[in-house]
């Protein structure tokens, strides 16, 4: 790890990202432009995004503007004041799901710390009609932490995601500096809610690496995700998305990323995705489904 202050690192051969702008990728562009609709893909800046719109033609769709609250020192989206609810919204992103016909949808946001309820009525809305056009889509949410309030989660709650995803981003020590506003017991304490409001829907939490943490930190938030009844997680490397960012302390090598993931297996997790390019919705397909396949075999153990 370098405390040079000018010194960038220069980014590892496995970093390299082959580009694929077919048919679907264009396609899907097109839509999202005509449809006004945002993703995260593309505002987070995402190096998945050929591999996922291209070839595996999904989307995690990003509801309640593009402009966020929040100034995190990590992420590309734009930050100031938003502008007012667009409350067509629900019906343009379910509109789309169904003219993809998306097997699994993904909807995330912008923080709202303008709203009262953060957001949730929207979120809530967004799910029922994705249900109502597309019924067989299984849908994962990835809001904010909504202020902890709980009455703000359990107005998303409600409406019955198949998977609740909301991510800790960092290790606890280095949250006050990379996430803004955000508390790590907040947001493990929002995880632990929604498995208490709806135990049979899995939870999921996202942590990327590179920022100037250290293994043992990597390996406590594990404990602490789990502690809170967390079953999925992904790891992924920490790309410095503009020079305003911060910079990224350490590439962590493919290897260290399998030994990760093995070590996340061993605490409990019914999944984990890691890898240097992995994202929070990276192949979100395959993971409700060892989530469901999961929750079978649990239930079939307890009839046992």
């Amino acid at each position: 790890m370098s405390d040079r202050k000018d010194e960038y690192l220069r980014k590892p051969e496995w970093l390299k990202i082959k580009l694929n702008t077919n048919e679907n990728y264009t396609g899907l562009k097109k839509m999202m432009k005509e449809k006004k609709l945002h993703t995260v893909c593309e505002e987070a800046r995402c190096p998945n995004i050929h591999e996922c719109w291209a070839v595996r033609r999904t989307a995690t769709f990003m509801i309640l503007g593009d402009i966020c609250t929040r100034a995190c020192r990590f992420c590309a989206v734009k930050t100031g004041l938003p502008t007012e609810l667009d409350w067509q919204e629900p019906e343009r992103v379910a509109d789309s799901v169904f003219s993809m016909n998306l097997k699994h949808a993904v909807i995330t946001a912008v923080a709202r710390d303008d709203l009262k309820d953060g957001g949730a009525a929207v979120f809530a809305e967004t799910v029922r009609a994705i249900r109502r056009k597309s019924p067989f889509t299984s849908i994962e949410v990835l809001p904010s932490d909504m202020g902890g309030v709980e009455e703000n989660l359990r107005i998303l709650m409600d409406a019955k995601p198949d998977i609740l995803n909301h991510n800790i981003e960092t290790v606890e020590r280095l949250t006050p500096r990379v996430r803004a506003r955000a508390k790590y017991n907040r947001s493990l304490e929002f995880l632990r809610r929604a498995k208490e409001m709806y135990p049979n829907t899995p939870t999921k939490s996202s942590l990327m690496i590179g920022l100037g943490e250290t293994k043992e930190e990597i390996i406590a938030t594990m404990d602490d995700l789990r502690k809170n009844n967390v079953d999925i997680m992904t790891i992924g490397q920490y790309l410095q998305p503009t020079k305003k960012h911060l910079k990224v302390q350490k590439y962590y090598h493919p290897d260290e990323f399998k030994e990760l993931k093995e070590i996340a297996l061993s605490k409990g997790f019914s999944h984990c995705e890691a890898g240097p390019l992995v994202r929070s919705s990276y192949h979100a397909d395959e993971q409700v489904n060892e989530a469901k396949k999961n929750q079978m075999r649990t239930e079939q153990a307890k009839e046992a």
